[in-house]
């Protein structure tokens, strides 16, 4: 019997979604300043480069009246038809409305997982996503805690649970696929300056 090595899934432009997890304005004061910086900026640019290839943007936020709303360069840079999942519950998937919203997207089952808290809400929808089938990859610069530990913590867990862990440039570098691609000038622009 011939074994076969387990291969390594990449994002595809045509298969993803991109999902941005209660990144808000009051949530994002708890979080370390820096680190903060950049997973918007890297939450930004994924942003952008779903734009560019028309793959869908959905969000949620938790709790608005006590975490307010979506942190305001991500809200004004989501796509114009973007409306957030209002939730109380940790996972996204027990949220009344989220199921529509992904499955709006037939044959889209590549979930890419951004935003708030990594060990929290981040965790418990990667989980209800595997349980639903999808493929769930989670770029380690786009996700935040408010201490670094339980971020690694969960990372490890999340690779031990098979979710594909990335970076951000990785996904949109797998989106673009080739540097012949028509958008790759104007995706490759977003990191030139990191």
């Amino acid at each position: 019997m011939s074994v076969h090595p387990i291969q390594m899934p990449l994002c595809q432009r045509d298969s993803s979604q991109l999902l941005i997890i209660d990144a808000q304005e009051r949530l994002a004061r708890a979080m370390p300043t820096e680190e903060l910086e950049q997973v918007v900026a890297n939450i930004n640019r994924l942003i952008t480069a779903a734009k560019v290839f028309g793959i869908p943007v959905i969000a949620t936020q938790q709790n608005s009246k006590g975490l307010g709303p979506i942190i305001e360069s991500i809200g004004l840079n989501l796509p114009p038809d973007t409306q957030a999942t209002e939730k109380t519950a940790y996972s996204c998937c027990t949220a009344p409305g989220f199921e529509r919203s992904i499955s709006a997207h037939p044959g889209r089952r590549q979930l890419i997982v951004v935003g708030m808290e990594a060990h929290i809400c981040i965790s418990q929808t990667v989980a209800g996503l595997q349980r639903w089938g999808y493929q769930v990859f989670v770029p380690a610069d786009a996700i935040i805690s408010r201490k670094e530990v339980w971020k690694a913590n969960v990372l490890d867990r999340m690779r031990a649970g098979g979710v594909q862990v990335s970076c951000t440039e990785s996904v949109a570098f797998e989106w673009i696929g080739d540097s012949a691609q028509e958008h790759f000038r104007e995706v490759w622009s977003l990191f030139r300056n990191q």
